[in-house]
């Protein structure tokens, strides 16, 4: 096994947060990030794969989440269902999730308990294919085309982050459809497709595993490689190629949604997660919509009075990132209207138009933010997971503060100029059916 300690860090001030780790790479390729906090008796156990949305094949969109499913089903050595069962009945909580670039599941379980988590862990890496019989893939089929049904087809504005991805990038774009996949898709699922989707993405070398929380981290490496050291590597296929999105002009469009009031989606194409830009750009965001003294709710909300609510965020995506601005009109007020006033606000972004203080105190907000998305051991290990994933470096977990300290009012200016242009927007609004509005 190869061992690194925590990397030399950043420039930090007194008034920083840093949390110790150590890593390791299992001979078989496994990723361990091992990060100790004896502050109560329980222990987070985060394994995150390196594949989800992005990195699925023409008429087989939705398969990271539908395994997101499937592996919760039973392996060779666990019983269906029984995988919860175990670890809520040792007083645990668990789950996983599935997005563009991953798929994590994790654990939080009284420390003492840490094997039962680890062999849970390994067993459906190593041993999950014996599992899986037809009768599962059906029923876990008709549950992901149900859960898309009620969060996309049936929810009030579901089907507007899928429509903004598909007029933002075009045919055979990695990121153009949603993790949730296509009926389609998932009804031509077969049993062979899902043995090797599982071959080529689910292997250790394909993997990070980060254990936080009451441990003895000798202790933990040595249990850590009895579970997954014997588990073989697997070929792991080429990476995804993702092209620049076509950035030739605003993309427009309307729906018509079963809603009171219209909703406006504005997306920008933004720098990645991986680009050393991201924390200027998630400041923007701050900027923007980050407290009531932020633009859009002081502007929109308080002084026009013409959003009942608004939003502004960046996806923190591994090879093309996303800003979007999100606000929803009061009632009677037009998604013209709204839009219009929108616009103004991430206007005044660009030139002369921010001062220090306005800077400094997104500053403040995000670094704030960082600190309450690390206050407990699950969060912590979720992100030191995404650190090690997406940009193949855990210590960014505590690189962060510095580098959201060191955005400068000149690097907002600048790339507010860069992003908030015509060529890079999409817009979308969301505006109540004839229907709907007939009867009201």
């Amino acid at each position: 096994m190869s061992h690194s300690s925590s990397p030399p860090p950043r420039s930090r001030d007194a008034s920083e947060v840093s949390f110790d780790f150590e890593e390791q790479v299992l001979d078989n390729g496994l990723r361990v990030v091992l990060h100790e906090d004896r502050a109560a008796p329980i222990v987070a156990v985060h394994l995150m794969y390196h594949v989800g949305s992005k990195d699925e094949r023409t008429g087989r969109k939705g398969f990271a989440h539908l395994f997101e499913h499937l592996l919760f089903q039973g392996s060779e050595h666990v019983a269906e269902s029984e995988h919860f069962k175990f670890i809520q009945n040792a007083g645990g909580t668990l789950n996983g999730s599935t997005w563009f670039d991953r798929t994590n599941y994790y654990e939080t379980l009284p420390s003492s308990h840490l094997d039962l988590a680890l062999w849970l862990e390994s067993d459906r890496m190593g041993f999950f294919a014996p599992g899986i019989t037809q009768e599962k893939l059906d029923n876990q089929r008709d549950v992901v085309k149900n859960e898309r049904r009620q969060a996309y087809e049936n929810r009030p504005y579901g089907l507007a982050f899928e429509t903004v991805l598909r007029m933002a990038y075009l045919e055979g774009h990695p990121y153009r459809h949603p993790t949730i996949g296509f009926m389609e898709d998932l009804d031509a699922a077969t049993l062979e497709n899902v043995h090797e989707f599982f071959d080529s993405y689910y292997g250790p070398n394909n993997a990070v595993l980060v254990l936080a929380g009451d441990f003895d981290t000798k202790d933990a490496l040595r249990r850590i490689d009895r579970y997954f050291g014997e588990i073989p590597p697997r070929p792991r296929p080429p990476p995804v190629e993702v092209r620049p999105p076509a950035l030739d002009g605003e993309r427009r469009g309307t729906i018509e949604d079963q809603v009171h009031v219209p909703r406006v989606y504005l997306m920008y194409h933004a720098p990645s997660f991986n680009a050393p830009e991201f924390e200027t750009s998630d400041l923007l965001s701050h900027l923007l919509a980050d407290g009531k003294s932020s633009r859009l709710h002081h502007g929109l909300i308080y002084d026009k009075r013409i959003a009942g609510e608004v939003h502004a965020f960046t996806w923190p995506t591994e090879c093309a990132g996303m800003f979007f601005v999100v606000a929803t009109a009061r009632p009677g007020v037009s998604a013209e209207s709204l839009e219009e006033a929108m616009m103004e606000a991430i206007a005044g972004l660009g030139g002369d138009g921010l001062n220090e203080d306005e800077v400094e105190g997104a500053r403040n907000r995000a670094r704030r933010a960082l600190v309450q998305q690390l206050n407990g051991i699950g969060e912590r290990a979720d992100a030191f997971a995404h650190a090690a994933v997406l940009r193949g470096e855990p210590a960014y977990v505590n690189d962060a503060f510095s580098r959201y300290r060191e955005v400068t009012l000149e690097g907002c200016a600048g790339l507010a100029g860069e992003i908030f242009d015509d060529d890079r927007l999409v817009s979308l609004h969301v505006v109540p059916s004839p229907e709907d509005s007939e009867a009201e």
